[in-house]
């Protein structure tokens, strides 16, 4: 079984969700906004992750960088997209980023 995980950033924290192929949360947490504290999390999940995204933001090239030397499967996504996708849907941001990556209805902005 793949899981997916959605990141939403500010500056200081992100949270983090990680949600199963049937679109279940299976863990959600906030960190710093740091490609370590936020790599460190998701390798600490017993599970084989299938994608990870983040909105392209200022901060995402950062993170993006760090998270892919670790070999993680990240995307970065356009927020205008999102807002279209996020419309149809009453959860919260890191959650509903990792239900795209789920479902792959996302256009791609850097990443796999």
């Amino acid at each position: 079984m793949s899981y997916y995980v959605g990141l939403d950033v500010s500056v200081k924290l992100t949270a983090i969700c990680i949600i199963d192929d049937a679109g279940n949360a299976v863990m959600e947490r906030v960190v710093a906004s740091d490609p370590d504290d936020i790599g460190r999390c998701i390798e600490e999940f017993d599970g084989e992750i299938g994608r990870i995204g983040l909105e392209a933001a200022p901060l995402a090239p950062w993170l993006f960088g760090g998270l892919a030397e670790r070999g993680l499967p990240v995307v970065c996504i356009e927020v205008r997209q999102m807002k279209a996708f996020a419309k149809a849907s009453p959860i919260n941001d890191a959650r509903l980023i990792a239900q795209a990556m789920r479902t792959e209805s996302w256009p791609r902005k850097f990443g796999q």
